[in-house]
């Protein structure tokens, strides 16, 4: 068996570990929660019928009943039933999941394609003191700047000033194209910031990492060019810790839109997910949290294995 195949399996298995250790953590840390189901939604009935509400739900069952019951479900595709409205959460998944993949996908791409070009012309332009300067200042700023302060600053200026684009009603691509593209931009931008800060301050290092290294000492006296020595040497090494820094963030993107979902009213996971820790609806919190926590597990583990892929070196362990 190939180093990469072990190095491969071993990730999975490590992913689904983790993701047993989360799904404990999720079902326990929600019912540590002050003020149960039945006592949010009817609030002023009797002790006879929330005990009857209780039975119904299957809340009224020993915790470790109900983890295997919902493990189960888990594994055969079935997130249950929404305490609160009654209906498939898988169903809900179904229509919210596209939208957050949408506007993270969307984020992560514009962070790519902003955040790795700004990195290294930062990083391999240290003479041009004016663009390191300025470059550097924006990666501080887009990083030290919350998503909800961005957020807020935008919706104000779309409330207030007649702009192309708009924030409110949330509409399809298939249903109004341009009215679609006017609404997605505003939260695409406020999700990117944070990444093109990220991604550039960590495509810089990386650049200048790689340039002190003696094979691209060795490459510059042998008489490469400049173009040469980047297209060769540079841009594949550097490329290595973006990978990594890049899954992270589409898996911070893909389960941590909340605010930015409920500050531009677009109807994604995120929100769903408030609602139900608002109602103490368990069974959608559970699922949206293991929802999120599956996405970042497997982008880590596809962001290692593709580290592997580009580093030997990792697969054997051998850093140095």
């Amino acid at each position: 068996m190939g180093t990469l195949l072990r190095f491969i399996l071993g990730r999975i298995a490590s992913a689904g570990v983790t993701l047993l250790g989360v799904s404990v953590v999720v079902f326990t840390a929600i019912r540590m929660i002050p003020g149960k189901f039945e006592e949010v939604l009817v609030p002023r009935g009797n002790p006879e019928f929330r005990a009857a509400m209780a039975e119904k739900l299957g809340l009224d069952q020993p915790l470790p009943v109900q983890y295997l019951k919902w493990i189960g479900d888990l594994l055969q595709g079935d997130f249950g039933l929404s305490l609160l409205t009654v209906k498939p959460v898988a169903e809900e998944f179904a229509n919210r999941v596209p939208v957050t993949a949408e506007i993270s996908l969307l984020a992560a791409l514009v962070a790519l394609v902003v955040g790795v070009p700004l990195g290294l012309m930062v990083g391999l332009g240290k003479q041009i003191r004016g663009v390191t300067t300025a470059g550097r200042l924006f990666s501080g700023f887009s990083i030290s700047v919350p998503d909800f302060v961005v957020a807020s600053m935008l919706l104000y200026f779309l409330t207030s000033y007649s702009l192309w684009l708009t924030a409110g009603t949330w509409v399809s691509f298939g249903d109004d194209p341009i009215g679609h593209i006017k609404i997605v931009v505003a939260p695409v931008v406020t999700l990117s910031l944070f990444g093109i800060g990220v991604i550039a301050a960590t495509s810089r290092h990386s650049a200048i990492s790689v340039l002190r290294q003696e094979h691209v000492t060795a490459a510059i006296l042998r008489g490469a060019s400049p173009g040469q020595v980047i297209r060769r040497h540079v841009i594949r090494n550097a490329s290595i810790p973006v990978v990594t820094i890049a899954a992270i963030y589409l898996g911070y993107l893909l389960g941590g839109t909340i605010l930015v979902e409920l500050i531009y009213s677009v109807p994604g996971v995120g929100r769903y997910m408030l609602n139900g820790v608002l109602y103490r609806d368990y069974v959608v919190v559970q699922a949206s949290v293991m929802l999120a926590a599956t996405f970042f597990i497997v982008l880590n583990m596809l962001s290692d294995i593709a580290y592997a892929w580009l580093d030997p070196r990792i697969r054997t362990g051998d850093q140095q």
